[in-house]
């Protein structure tokens, strides 16, 4: 079904009419059901913080999740996409078809326990240093706060969880979106945990990511070096011409590199090397003009070193498409919402937290523009106002998967603060913060203010038309095309090796 063949459809379904705008009886309340299902989703976001699975590996993540789903009346999908760790759970039959995202996958070398100093609960082991244990449960509470303040009403719309894998590697939506699992989406309703309460305006960037591996011939590194063709000489020449590339593309765009495999010991000539890619830039034709190029530099390091070579393209995604619209509602919802409110021992964890951070960096970020409109930030170092949305027109240097997303159907981004004011981004400390309850305040708030923009929206279609309208508009002469090819096997063992 085409988009607008589903907004069309939509609109003649008898969905309600306009009813009231954040102030009717049924919208105000939906926040109490998040509260009476406060201790659950705790457990289930702790849970995801204990098992900290990387991506695609999510198993026991996303069981506990499609499991609770299951106990609260939701069809689930698992497996979804042909993606094992991928679900999509459902209620409902009615339109619109509100979708909320949730992400669990951990970071790979952040093991920590929450405590506010380093000590990691396994060395070298996974943690979750970019909070998505509260991401993924946030999104989850908003899906069953949603369902039971609309109660015996399942006609009046649809409810979907979509359990995301692989955010860190930028592939689970991918994936998804290429097995057109949002197609039929009106509308999709996303958080990420942080250090501001606020909503997204700003973008993230496109990006693609692929290895590049180079075959040699293997001899004696000493006695036969003239029989030897190195595959690491290889990979050494094509990370000299990328960083020469560098000084000819765009200022915002980005390339960036890790030697996965470089031979085995000095005397041996390595007859296979590999280096893995980001190439990143604001826009995805930007990306994808530049990562053509670095292929032509991959060509000219297998044709200097009598070399051959292959691309393992693992995944692609999309800049972050702002809706506007949709972002004046999640404002209203998050005013109505409020702020985390947090105690005397989350103050104290944070300040001992703190002493562990980059003192120059977190005195950069409190004279940044960021903080110029609310000088009250200055002096927090737990978010507890709420910080008008801000970054429009921007373009961060990250990359997310709910960017493809967003150019398939409207989206909104919040943020709600579940770690002090200048935690570093997937660091030890996040995921100290992720597992405490600093992190568990943040999260109900999100899933509160998620339900609440839900609801809002089907109790009032027009708004539902506004961010559709907008949506229609930015895209105007370009449509999505996912970056991972029709046809070619998902890569789901290949990103770890």
């Amino acid at each position: 079904m085409s988009k607008s063949t589903s907004m069309v459809s939509w609109k003649q379904g008898g969905c309600p009419g306009p009813k009231h705008i954040l102030g009717g009886a049924c919208v105000k309340d939906v926040d109490k059901y998040v509260d009476k299902r406060a201790e659950e989703l705790i457990e289930i976001a702790d849970a995801v913080w204990d098992f900290s699975e990387v991506g695609f590996k999510e198993i026991r993540s996303s069981k506990i999740q499609g499991d609770y789903l299951e106990r609260q009346g939701f069809k689930v999908t698992r497996g979804a996409g042909g993606i094992p760790t991928a679900i999509v759970a459902e209620w409902g039959n009615g339109r619109p078809i509100i979708g909320f995202l949730g992400e669990y996958d951990a970071l790979a070398g952040v093991s920590q326990e929450v405590l506010p100093v380093r000590k990691a609960r396994v060395e070298g082991g996974p943690g979750h240093g970019c909070g998505h244990n509260l991401l993924g449960t946030a999104s989850l509470g908003a899906a069953v706060a949603l369902k039971d303040a609309l109660g015996e009403r399942s006609e009046s719309a649809t409810i979907r969880y979509y359990g995301c894998p692989a955010e860190e590697l930028l592939a689970g939506k991918v994936y998804m979106a290429r097995e057109g699992l949002f197609d039929d989406l009106d509308i999709a309703i996303s958080w990420h945990p942080g250090s501001l309460n606020s909503v997204r305006l700003g973008s993230g960037t496109a990006l693609n990511s692929a290895k590049f591996q180079f075959f040699g011939k293997t001899a004696h590194a000493a006695g036969d070096p003239h029989h030897g063709r190195s595959a690491l000489d290889a990979v050494e020449l094509m990370n000299v011409g990328a960083n020469y590339l560098r000084e000819h593309i765009i200022k915002d765009a980005s390339i960036h590199y890790v030697i996965t495999s470089g031979g085995d010991q000095p005397n041996v000539v390595p007859a296979f090397a590999e280096v893995w890619y980001f190439v990143r830039a604001p826009r995805r034709d930007q990306v994808e003009e530049i990562y053509e190029r670095l292929t032509d530099v991959a060509k000219g390091a297998a044709l200097m070193t009598g070399t051959t070579f292959k691309i393992d393209f693992l995944t692609g995604c999309y800049e972050v498409l702002i809706n506007d619209a949709l972002a004046d509602v999640m404002w209203e919802c998050m005013q109505k919402v409020g702020a985390p409110q947090f105690d005397d021992a989350d103050f104290e964890f944070a300040k001992k937290l703190a002493e562990s951070f980059d003192k120059s960096m977190v005195e950069g970020l409190r004279k940044s523009a960021e903080f110029e409109d609310c000088p009250e930030l200055k002096e927090q170092i737990l978010n507890t106002t709420l910080v008008p949305p801000r970054g429009k027109g921007k373009s961060g240097g990250g990359s997310t998967d709910v960017g493809d997303v967003s150019w398939i159907v409207p989206t909104v981004q919040m943020s709600a603060a579940t770690s002090p004011i200048g935690t570093p981004g997937h660091s030890w400390q996040n995921c100290a913060s992720s597992g405490s309850s600093i992190g568990h305040k943040g999260m109900l708030v999100a899933a509160k203010a998620m339900a609440l923009c839900g609801m809002e929206l089907i109790e009032n279609p027009n708004l539902v038309e506004s961010a559709w309208d907008e949506f229609t508009k930015k895209t105007e002469g370009s449509q999505y095309q996912c970056p991972f090819p029709k046809g070619e096997e998902f890569p789901l063992d290949r990103f770890f090796r």
